[in-house]
Protein backbone atom coordinates (compact mmCIF):
# COMPACT_ATOMS: atom_id res chain seq x y z
CA UNK A 1 0.00 0.00 0.00
CA UNK A 2 1.33 3.39 -1.01
CA UNK A 3 0.31 5.21 2.18
CA UNK A 4 1.54 2.34 4.32
CA UNK A 5 5.04 2.58 2.92
CA UNK A 6 5.11 6.32 3.40
CA UNK A 7 3.57 6.23 6.83
CA UNK A 8 5.41 3.74 8.98
CA UNK A 9 7.26 5.52 11.75
CA UNK A 10 7.24 8.69 9.64
CA UNK A 11 6.04 12.20 10.26
CA UNK A 12 3.83 14.37 8.14
CA UNK A 13 6.15 17.31 7.65
CA UNK A 14 4.17 19.56 5.36
CA UNK A 15 5.99 22.86 5.60
CA UNK A 16 8.84 22.40 8.07
CA UNK A 17 9.21 26.07 8.80
CA UNK A 18 5.52 26.44 9.59
CA UNK A 19 5.66 23.44 11.89
CA UNK A 20 8.73 24.71 13.67
CA UNK A 21 6.82 27.89 14.46
CA UNK A 22 3.38 26.46 15.09
CA UNK A 23 2.74 22.73 15.24
CA UNK A 24 1.31 20.09 17.55
CA UNK A 25 2.24 16.43 17.77
CA UNK A 26 -0.21 13.53 17.41
CA UNK A 27 0.68 9.83 17.61
CA UNK A 28 -1.16 7.33 15.41
CA UNK A 29 -1.25 3.58 16.10
CA UNK A 30 -2.13 1.36 13.14
CA UNK A 31 -2.17 -2.34 12.32
CA UNK A 32 -0.98 -2.90 8.77
CA UNK A 33 0.76 -6.26 9.33
CA UNK A 34 -0.96 -7.93 12.30
CA UNK A 35 -4.16 -9.94 12.77
CA UNK A 36 -6.49 -6.97 12.17
CA UNK A 37 -4.61 -5.61 9.14
CA UNK A 38 -7.52 -6.63 6.88
CA UNK A 39 -9.42 -3.56 8.10
CA UNK A 40 -6.48 -1.66 9.61
CA UNK A 41 -5.18 -1.01 6.09
CA UNK A 42 -8.50 0.67 5.31
CA UNK A 43 -9.06 2.71 8.48
CA UNK A 44 -5.49 3.91 9.13
CA UNK A 45 -5.12 5.65 5.76
CA UNK A 46 -8.46 7.39 6.36
CA UNK A 47 -7.02 9.09 9.45
CA UNK A 48 -3.67 9.74 7.74
CA UNK A 49 -5.16 11.19 4.56
CA UNK A 50 -7.63 13.40 6.44
CA UNK A 51 -4.90 14.99 8.57
CA UNK A 52 -2.61 15.29 5.56
CA UNK A 53 -5.39 17.04 3.62
CA UNK A 54 -6.09 19.55 6.42
CA UNK A 55 -2.36 20.25 6.82
CA UNK A 56 -2.09 20.93 3.09
CA UNK A 57 -5.02 23.33 3.29
CA UNK A 58 -3.88 25.56 6.13
CA UNK A 59 -3.89 23.19 9.11
CA UNK A 60 -5.80 24.03 12.28
CA UNK A 61 -6.18 27.75 11.64
CA UNK A 62 -2.50 27.82 10.72
CA UNK A 63 -1.27 25.16 13.13
CA UNK A 64 0.19 22.08 11.45
CA UNK A 65 -0.29 18.59 12.86
CA UNK A 66 2.89 16.57 13.08
CA UNK A 67 1.60 12.99 12.82
CA UNK A 68 3.83 10.01 13.57
CA UNK A 69 2.26 6.74 12.48
CA UNK A 70 3.43 3.38 13.86
CA UNK A 71 2.43 -0.09 12.71
CA UNK A 72 2.43 -1.93 16.03
CA UNK A 73 1.00 -5.11 14.46
CA UNK A 74 -1.71 -5.36 17.14
CA UNK A 75 0.84 -6.06 19.90
CA UNK A 76 -0.09 -4.45 23.22
CA UNK A 77 3.49 -4.11 24.55
CA UNK A 78 4.50 -2.20 21.41
CA UNK A 79 1.49 0.09 21.77
CA UNK A 80 2.40 0.84 25.39
CA UNK A 81 6.03 1.54 24.43
CA UNK A 82 4.94 3.86 21.64
CA UNK A 83 2.61 5.75 23.97
CA UNK A 84 5.39 6.19 26.53
CA UNK A 85 7.77 7.57 23.87
CA UNK A 86 5.13 9.83 22.31
CA UNK A 87 3.88 11.23 25.61
CA UNK A 88 7.44 12.40 26.34
CA UNK A 89 7.24 14.45 23.11
CA UNK A 90 4.35 16.60 24.38
CA UNK A 91 1.74 14.65 22.43
CA UNK A 92 -1.57 16.54 22.56
CA UNK A 93 -3.78 13.69 21.26
CA UNK A 94 -3.53 10.16 19.90
CA UNK A 95 -5.36 8.28 17.19
CA UNK A 96 -5.57 4.75 18.57
CA UNK A 97 -6.55 1.36 17.22
CA UNK A 98 -7.27 -1.87 19.09
CA UNK A 99 -9.42 -2.69 22.10
CA UNK A 100 -6.74 -4.47 24.16
CA UNK A 101 -4.22 -1.64 23.88
CA UNK A 102 -6.77 1.17 24.17
CA UNK A 103 -8.22 -0.31 27.35
CA UNK A 104 -4.73 -0.93 28.73
CA UNK A 105 -3.98 2.79 28.31
CA UNK A 106 -7.14 4.17 29.97
CA UNK A 107 -5.50 5.14 33.26
CA UNK A 108 -2.31 6.44 31.61
CA UNK A 109 -4.08 8.80 29.22
CA UNK A 110 -6.37 10.04 31.99
CA UNK A 111 -3.38 10.83 34.20
CA UNK A 112 -1.48 12.51 31.34
CA UNK A 113 -4.59 14.30 30.01
CA UNK A 114 -4.08 13.07 26.46
CA UNK A 115 -7.31 12.37 24.56
CA UNK A 116 -7.32 9.15 22.56
CA UNK A 117 -9.57 8.82 19.51
CA UNK A 118 -9.64 5.08 19.00
CA UNK A 119 -10.85 2.65 16.40
CA UNK A 120 -11.91 0.47 19.31
CA UNK A 121 -15.60 1.02 19.95
CA UNK A 122 -15.58 -0.84 23.25
CA UNK A 123 -18.35 0.40 25.52
CA UNK A 124 -15.80 0.16 28.35
CA UNK A 125 -14.49 3.48 27.03
CA UNK A 126 -17.78 5.39 27.34
CA UNK A 127 -18.19 6.14 31.06
CA UNK A 128 -15.88 9.11 31.74
CA UNK A 129 -16.68 9.47 35.44
CA UNK A 130 -17.43 5.90 36.44
CA UNK A 131 -21.08 6.85 37.00
CA UNK A 132 -22.28 3.29 36.51
CA UNK A 133 -21.15 1.16 39.48
CA UNK A 134 -20.54 -1.68 37.02
CA UNK A 135 -17.99 0.33 34.99
CA UNK A 136 -14.55 -1.26 35.12
CA UNK A 137 -12.56 2.00 34.83
CA UNK A 138 -13.61 5.61 34.29
CA UNK A 139 -12.35 6.72 30.86
CA UNK A 140 -12.43 10.55 30.79
CA UNK A 141 -9.94 10.91 27.92
CA UNK A 142 -11.26 8.21 25.56
CA UNK A 143 -13.39 9.02 22.52
CA UNK A 144 -14.48 7.26 19.36
CA UNK A 145 -16.79 8.06 16.47
CA UNK A 146 -19.76 5.73 16.10
CA UNK A 147 -21.90 3.53 18.32
CA UNK A 148 -20.12 1.15 20.67
CA UNK A 149 -19.68 -2.55 19.94
CA UNK A 150 -22.25 -3.23 22.64
CA UNK A 151 -24.81 -0.84 21.19
CA UNK A 152 -24.40 -2.10 17.63
CA UNK A 153 -24.80 -5.66 18.89
CA UNK A 154 -27.90 -4.60 20.84
CA UNK A 155 -29.30 -3.07 17.65
CA UNK A 156 -28.60 -6.32 15.80
CA UNK A 157 -30.27 -8.35 18.55
CA UNK A 158 -33.27 -6.03 18.30
CA UNK A 159 -33.36 -6.55 14.54
CA UNK A 160 -33.09 -10.33 15.03
CA UNK A 161 -35.98 -10.41 17.50
CA UNK A 162 -38.16 -8.42 15.10
CA UNK A 163 -37.08 -10.55 12.14
CA UNK A 164 -37.92 -13.74 14.04
CA UNK A 165 -41.35 -12.37 14.89
CA UNK A 166 -42.04 -11.48 11.26
CA UNK A 167 -40.98 -14.97 10.15
CA UNK A 168 -42.97 -16.72 12.87
CA UNK A 169 -39.87 -18.19 14.52
CA UNK A 170 -40.73 -19.15 18.08
CA UNK A 171 -38.01 -19.01 20.73
CA UNK A 172 -35.29 -17.64 18.43
CA UNK A 173 -31.72 -18.40 19.48
CA UNK A 174 -28.81 -15.96 19.42
CA UNK A 175 -25.15 -17.06 19.42
CA UNK A 176 -21.86 -15.15 19.76
CA UNK A 177 -19.00 -16.47 17.59
CA UNK A 178 -15.59 -14.89 18.11
CA UNK A 179 -12.13 -15.21 19.59
CA UNK A 180 -11.48 -15.11 23.33
CA UNK A 181 -9.90 -11.67 23.09
CA UNK A 182 -10.83 -8.18 24.35
CA UNK A 183 -12.11 -7.01 20.95
CA UNK A 184 -14.57 -9.85 20.17
CA UNK A 185 -15.47 -10.15 23.86
CA UNK A 186 -16.22 -6.44 24.37
CA UNK A 187 -19.98 -6.68 23.62
CA UNK A 188 -20.51 -10.33 24.58
CA UNK A 189 -22.15 -9.97 28.00
CA UNK A 190 -24.03 -6.78 27.12
CA UNK A 191 -25.51 -8.32 24.00
CA UNK A 192 -26.37 -11.56 25.79
CA UNK A 193 -28.29 -9.65 28.46
CA UNK A 194 -30.24 -7.60 25.92
CA UNK A 195 -31.03 -10.59 23.70
CA UNK A 196 -32.46 -12.34 26.75
CA UNK A 197 -34.38 -9.18 27.66
CA UNK A 198 -35.90 -9.30 24.17
CA UNK A 199 -37.06 -12.87 24.80
CA UNK A 200 -34.37 -14.67 22.82
CA UNK A 201 -32.55 -17.79 23.94
CA UNK A 202 -28.79 -17.28 24.06
CA UNK A 203 -26.67 -20.31 23.20
CA UNK A 204 -23.21 -20.87 24.61
CA UNK A 205 -20.66 -18.76 22.71
CA UNK A 206 -18.44 -20.47 20.16
CA UNK A 207 -14.74 -19.58 20.19
CA UNK A 208 -13.46 -18.83 16.69
CA UNK A 209 -9.79 -17.76 16.32
CA UNK A 210 -9.00 -14.38 14.78
CA UNK A 211 -6.62 -16.06 12.34
CA UNK A 212 -8.32 -17.76 9.35
CA UNK A 213 -8.55 -21.53 9.44
CA UNK A 214 -10.73 -24.55 8.89
CA UNK A 215 -13.69 -23.87 11.16
CA UNK A 216 -15.88 -26.88 10.36
CA UNK A 217 -15.78 -28.00 14.00
CA UNK A 218 -17.04 -24.62 15.19
CA UNK A 219 -19.68 -24.63 12.47
CA UNK A 220 -20.95 -28.03 13.54
CA UNK A 221 -21.29 -26.67 17.09
CA UNK A 222 -23.26 -23.70 15.74
CA UNK A 223 -25.46 -26.08 13.75
CA UNK A 224 -26.11 -28.27 16.79
CA UNK A 225 -27.08 -25.22 18.86
CA UNK A 226 -29.96 -24.50 16.52
CA UNK A 227 -29.10 -20.80 16.55
CA UNK A 228 -30.93 -18.85 13.88
CA UNK A 229 -28.96 -15.63 14.56
CA UNK A 230 -25.17 -15.75 14.75
CA UNK A 231 -23.17 -12.67 15.76
CA UNK A 232 -19.77 -12.59 14.02
CA UNK A 233 -17.44 -10.91 16.51
CA UNK A 234 -14.20 -11.24 14.49
CA UNK A 235 -13.29 -9.60 11.17
CA UNK A 236 -11.71 -10.12 7.77
CA UNK A 237 -10.20 -13.48 6.94
CA UNK A 238 -11.61 -15.15 10.05
CA UNK A 239 -15.17 -14.17 9.08
CA UNK A 240 -14.60 -15.26 5.48
CA UNK A 241 -13.26 -18.64 6.63
CA UNK A 242 -16.14 -19.16 9.08
CA UNK A 243 -18.82 -18.39 6.50
CA UNK A 244 -17.21 -20.73 3.97
CA UNK A 245 -16.76 -23.52 6.53
CA UNK A 246 -20.34 -23.20 7.74
CA UNK A 247 -21.54 -23.37 4.16
CA UNK A 248 -19.82 -26.71 3.68
CA UNK A 249 -21.54 -28.29 6.71
CA UNK A 250 -24.97 -26.87 5.94
CA UNK A 251 -25.47 -24.31 8.68
CA UNK A 252 -28.67 -22.35 8.10
CA UNK A 253 -28.52 -19.15 10.08
CA UNK A 254 -28.69 -15.40 9.77
CA UNK A 255 -25.15 -14.04 10.11
CA UNK A 256 -24.78 -10.66 11.78
CA UNK A 257 -21.35 -9.09 11.67
CA UNK A 258 -19.97 -6.29 13.81
CA UNK A 259 -18.94 -3.02 12.15
CA UNK A 260 -15.50 -4.44 11.19
CA UNK A 261 -16.88 -7.78 9.94
CA UNK A 262 -19.13 -6.31 7.27
CA UNK A 263 -17.84 -4.58 4.13
CA UNK A 264 -17.95 -5.21 0.39
CA UNK A 265 -14.53 -6.92 0.45
CA UNK A 266 -15.58 -9.49 3.06
CA UNK A 267 -18.93 -10.09 1.39
CA UNK A 268 -17.28 -10.74 -1.98
CA UNK A 269 -14.52 -12.94 -0.56
CA UNK A 270 -16.98 -15.10 1.39
CA UNK A 271 -19.68 -14.98 -1.30
CA UNK A 272 -22.05 -14.20 1.54
CA UNK A 273 -25.81 -14.33 1.20
CA UNK A 274 -27.84 -11.81 3.17
CA UNK A 275 -25.13 -10.93 5.70
CA UNK A 276 -26.35 -8.34 8.20
CA UNK A 277 -23.98 -5.70 9.53
CA UNK A 278 -24.08 -2.18 11.04
CA UNK A 279 -22.58 1.06 9.79
CA UNK A 280 -22.19 4.65 10.96
CA UNK A 281 -21.38 6.32 7.64
CA UNK A 282 -22.68 6.04 4.10
CA UNK A 283 -20.67 3.97 1.64
CA UNK A 284 -18.17 5.55 -0.72
CA UNK A 285 -19.81 7.33 -3.63
CA UNK A 286 -23.27 7.66 -2.10
CA UNK A 287 -25.07 10.90 -2.91
CA UNK A 288 -24.67 12.92 0.29
CA UNK A 289 -23.20 16.45 0.58
CA UNK A 290 -20.06 15.48 2.51
CA UNK A 291 -19.01 12.81 0.02
CA UNK A 292 -17.35 15.53 -2.06
CA UNK A 293 -14.85 16.16 0.75
CA UNK A 294 -14.33 12.42 1.31
CA UNK A 295 -13.56 12.05 -2.40
CA UNK A 296 -11.04 14.93 -2.32
CA UNK A 297 -9.31 13.39 0.70
CA UNK A 298 -9.20 9.93 -0.88
CA UNK A 299 -7.97 11.18 -4.24
CA UNK A 300 -5.25 13.27 -2.61
CA UNK A 301 -3.95 10.28 -0.66
CA UNK A 302 -4.44 6.53 -0.63
CA UNK A 303 -6.71 6.47 -3.68
CA UNK A 304 -4.84 8.94 -5.90
CA UNK A 305 -4.49 6.19 -8.51
CA UNK A 306 -8.12 5.10 -8.28
CA UNK A 307 -9.86 2.43 -6.22
CA UNK A 308 -12.81 2.30 -3.87
CA UNK A 309 -12.49 2.85 -0.11
CA UNK A 310 -14.55 0.80 2.29
CA UNK A 311 -16.64 2.52 4.94
CA UNK A 312 -13.82 1.81 7.41
CA UNK A 313 -11.74 4.44 5.58
CA UNK A 314 -14.60 6.92 5.93
CA UNK A 315 -14.89 6.28 9.68
CA UNK A 316 -11.17 7.04 9.92
CA UNK A 317 -11.84 10.39 8.26
CA UNK A 318 -14.64 11.12 10.73
CA UNK A 319 -12.40 10.26 13.69
CA UNK A 320 -9.68 12.60 12.47
CA UNK A 321 -12.08 15.45 11.74
CA UNK A 322 -13.79 15.32 15.13
CA UNK A 323 -10.35 15.52 16.74
CA UNK A 324 -9.29 18.40 14.50
CA UNK A 325 -12.45 20.43 15.09
CA UNK A 326 -11.93 19.97 18.83
CA UNK A 327 -8.39 21.24 18.28
CA UNK A 328 -9.75 24.30 16.47
CA UNK A 329 -12.02 25.03 19.44
CA UNK A 330 -9.08 24.52 21.80
CA UNK A 331 -6.92 26.95 19.86
CA UNK A 332 -9.55 29.65 20.35
CA UNK A 333 -10.02 28.79 24.02
CA UNK A 334 -6.61 28.71 25.66
CA UNK A 335 -4.47 26.73 23.23
CA UNK A 336 -4.21 23.23 21.74
CA UNK A 337 -3.58 21.07 24.78
CA UNK A 338 -4.97 17.67 25.62
CA UNK A 339 -7.19 19.11 28.32
CA UNK A 340 -8.59 21.78 25.99
CA UNK A 341 -9.15 19.27 23.17
CA UNK A 342 -11.22 17.24 25.60
CA UNK A 343 -13.27 20.34 26.46
CA UNK A 344 -13.68 20.96 22.74
CA UNK A 345 -15.35 17.57 22.38
CA UNK A 346 -18.11 18.82 24.71
CA UNK A 347 -18.56 22.22 23.08
CA UNK A 348 -21.26 21.21 20.58
CA UNK A 349 -24.32 18.97 20.47
CA UNK A 350 -25.57 16.91 17.52
CA UNK A 351 -22.29 17.81 15.90
CA UNK A 352 -21.06 17.06 12.38
CA UNK A 353 -17.60 18.30 11.28
CA UNK A 354 -17.84 21.06 8.69
CA UNK A 355 -17.85 19.69 5.17
CA UNK A 356 -18.83 16.16 6.19
CA UNK A 357 -22.59 16.65 6.40
CA UNK A 358 -24.36 13.40 5.61
CA UNK A 359 -21.12 11.43 6.10
CA UNK A 360 -20.43 11.65 9.84
CA UNK A 361 -23.70 11.33 11.75
CA UNK A 362 -24.62 14.00 14.34
CA UNK A 363 -22.85 13.08 17.57
CA UNK A 364 -22.80 14.38 21.14
CA UNK A 365 -20.24 13.78 23.87
CA UNK A 366 -20.66 15.13 27.40
CA UNK A 367 -18.46 15.04 30.49
CA UNK A 368 -20.72 12.30 31.90
CA UNK A 369 -21.38 10.25 28.76
CA UNK A 370 -18.95 9.42 25.95
CA UNK A 371 -21.50 7.49 23.92
CA UNK A 372 -21.22 9.91 21.02
CA UNK A 373 -23.67 8.16 18.72
CA UNK A 374 -26.61 5.89 19.51
CA UNK A 375 -27.98 5.59 15.98
CA UNK A 376 -27.21 2.32 14.20
CA UNK A 377 -27.84 1.75 10.50
CA UNK A 378 -28.34 -1.93 9.62
CA UNK A 379 -27.36 -3.24 6.21
CA UNK A 380 -27.80 -6.46 4.27
CA UNK A 381 -25.03 -7.53 1.94
CA UNK A 382 -24.99 -10.32 -0.62
CA UNK A 383 -22.75 -11.53 -3.40
CA UNK A 384 -24.12 -12.93 -6.65
CA UNK A 385 -21.51 -12.07 -9.23
CA UNK A 386 -21.32 -8.62 -7.68
CA UNK A 387 -21.71 -7.19 -4.20
CA UNK A 388 -25.05 -5.64 -3.34
CA UNK A 389 -25.51 -3.76 -0.07
CA UNK A 390 -28.90 -2.47 1.01
CA UNK A 391 -29.83 -0.53 4.14
CA UNK A 392 -32.72 -2.42 5.71
CA UNK A 393 -33.18 -0.68 9.04
CA UNK A 394 -32.03 2.13 11.29
CA UNK A 395 -32.57 2.38 15.00
CA UNK A 396 -31.67 4.88 17.71
CA UNK A 397 -31.04 3.14 21.01
CA UNK A 398 -31.95 4.71 24.35
CA UNK A 399 -29.15 6.11 26.56
CA UNK A 400 -29.93 3.74 29.40
CA UNK A 401 -27.92 4.43 32.53
CA UNK A 402 -27.32 0.71 33.08
CA UNK A 403 -25.72 0.46 29.63
CA UNK A 404 -23.16 3.22 30.22
CA UNK A 405 -19.67 1.71 30.18
CA UNK A 406 -20.98 -1.76 29.36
Amino acid sequence: MKTTLLALSASLLLGASAQAQDSVFVGHLVDYTGPTAFVGKAYGPGVFDAINYVNANGGIDGTQIELTQLDYAYKVPEALAAYKAWSSRDMVAMQGWGTADTEALISFVAKDKIPVFSASYSAHLTDPQGTNPATQKPAPYNFFYGPSYSDTCRALAQWAAEDAKEKGIENPTFLHAGDNHPYPNAPKEACKAYAEELGMTVADPVVVPMAPGDFKAQCLTIKESGAQYVYLANLGGSVVALLKSCGTVGVEANYMGNVWAGDYVTIEASQAKNMIFPSSTPFYGQDVPGMDLVTKIAESGEFADGGKPTHHYIRGICSAYYMMEAMAWAKENGGITGENIKKGMYAKQDWVPEGLEGVCLPSTWTDTDHRGLMTVAINQGSYDGEVKIERINETTLPRRDDWLGL
